[in-house]
């Protein structure tokens, strides 16, 4: 251990440094900037290479934390990546776009603020791009199996990624012009720059991982086609049906879901021309849901220049510290400030929207009320109704889990949630066909995609040798101790 005394000596957090308001918000670049490297030593020195380290419980993928801080609070970047790589696929990924339900588990958080765990793993591997410390693993030898991945997301390049280096034929599917599922469509720019999609798209193609794009299983190819061609069949379409809010008013001209505002802008963002694109510019737009994609569309609005910006959700606001039934290490529901909240914006809790306005077809407004808790059920309030003007409302209220997308034509079975029904081992009821990442387990956290997409890789893996070496972080029934 580096600085057995580091935590006794730092006891405060130094996050990373961000760009001023003012100036990111004319632009798509990254809201963060790199830390000091001093800063993250002393951050890293505050790791206690504890007895038990509950981070790996936080973590679905188990990285190796205590270590990985030791060695960049050492300053030996080349050993951290490796240690780091062990575990993660795309730690550029998860050190950017996770929630970080490591640090809530965080032994130091009982009685310090926890360590900056994400902000040193993102560090760790941007050093090792920029000094090309990332290496390609071709597989020594090549098994004559084939394995199709349906869906490039996270879980779906993650499994594609272990297959490929253990000798498999890996194709991966994606109904989109590019590659990327939600890290390339639903991730705006200033969360993470598509460069550390492409860079690390380079290493999987060198590596021998085919990509197959403007290809959509289900009506291109039908599922038994593609289940006929390769070996196996890995379904990593994540859980893309929105949540619909089916009150008045619904069909108006400028009521909008989240997801497909934000396709649009990272495509025109990317370069494309976009026909009649949903543009912010000089509208009052208003987000119903306070999640993680209800921010991404405040940050994308204040950038497209909207005249005001309204969050409203519908239950009431989080707690600033753990509340008593969320005690550590589970991972707390807390009140956050994501980076576009802090670009500006009025943000509502207790707001029950009971009918979207209009005129001649089109948008003028909504109608709210204040929530009220009836027999456990949330309900707008009678003789609290108000109405805030509107030109663009984003329904920002979750997913409900995978487009069926001809699934059952080859003896796939969905659960009571919506999701794809698979055993222990992430096989689906048709034989050879595996279920991974969102699609399998409903909406979740990235950190839960890359993890399945590697535990789901190692199933396929025995399914067509008999036998398996690649690890399995997760197995689909684990839940995050949250939810336990």
């Amino acid at each position: 251990m580096a600085d057995p005394r580091g935590f006794l000596k730092v006891t405060e957090r130094e996050t990373q440094p961000k760009r001023p308001v003012p100036v990111r918000i004319m632009d798509w670049k990254e809201v963060q900037e790199a830390q000091d490297p001093d800063t993250l030593k002393r951050q890293a020195g505050r790791c206690m290479d504890c007895g038990i380290p509950f981070c790996h419980q936080g973590c679905p993928l188990g990285n190796l934390i205590p270590e990985w801080n030791d060695l960049m609070r050492r300053g030996k970047g080349e050993e951290a990546i490796e240690r780091l790589h062990a575990t993660n696929n795309f730690p550029e990924f998860t050190g950017r776009l996770c929630p970080a339900p490591c640090e809530s588990s965080c032994v130091l958080g009982i009685n310090q603020p926890a360590v900056t765990i994400k902000q040193i793993e993102v560090s760790i591997i941007d050093d090792a791009f920029e000094n090309d410390w990332v290496d390609t693993h071709e597989p020594p030898r090549l098994t004559g199996q084939t394995v199709a991945v349906v869906g490039s997301g996270p879980a779906g390049l993650a499994t594609a990624q272990q297959l490929t280096r253990t000798g498999h034929t890996v194709a991966v599917y994606e109904r989109d012009d590019r590659i990327g599922g939600l890290l390339r469509y639903g991730i705006p720019d200033f969360k993470m720059e598509k460069e550390h999609l492409e860079r690390r798209l380079r290493q999987m193609r060198a590596e021998g991982t085919r990509f197959r794009t403007g290809i959509n299983i289900g009506a291109d190819i039908t599922w038994d086609q593609l289940r006929r061609r390769y070996d196996a069949v890995v379904v990593a379409t994540g859980a893309t049906v929105p949540r619909d809010l089916p009150i008045p008013g619904r069909e108006l001209n400028g009521v909008h879901f989240a997801m497909d505002y934000l396709v649009q802008s990272n495509r025109t963002v990317a370069g494309d021309e976009v026909p009649d694109r949903i543009d912010a510019k000089d509208k009052h737009v208003v987000i119903l849901g306070g999640g993680d994609t209800g921010a991404d569309c405040l940050g994308t609005a204040h950038r497209q220049q909207a005249a005001s910006v309204t969050t409203l959700a519908i239950g009431k606001q989080p707690p600033t510290e753990r509340a008593p039934h969320q005690p550590w290490p589970t991972f707390p529901t807390l009140f956050e400030m994501a980076s576009a909240h802090e670009e500006g914006g009025e943000r509502s809790f207790l707001a029950s929207t009971v009918e979207f306005v209009g005129d001649n077809g089109v948008l003028t407004g909504i109608k709210v009320a204040e929530t009220d808790f009836v027999d456990g059920k949330r309900v707008p309030k009678p003789g609290t109704e108000r109405e805030i003007p509107a030109d663009l409302v984003l329904l920002s209220l979750g997913f409900t889990g995978p487009e069926p997308a001809g699934l059952d034509t080859v003896s796939t079975v969905f659960d009571d949630r919506g999701n794809v029904e698979r055993d222990g081992y992430y096989m689906t009821a048709a034989d050879g066909i595996f279920a991974a990442g969102d699609a399998g387990r409903g909406q979740s956290l990235i950190v839960w995609a890359i993890a399945e997409g590697r535990a789901c890789a190692a199933a396929v893996d025995k399914y067509l040798t008999g036998s398996t070496r690649l690890p399995a972080p997760v197995a689909p029934t684990d839940r995050s101790i949250a939810a336990l």
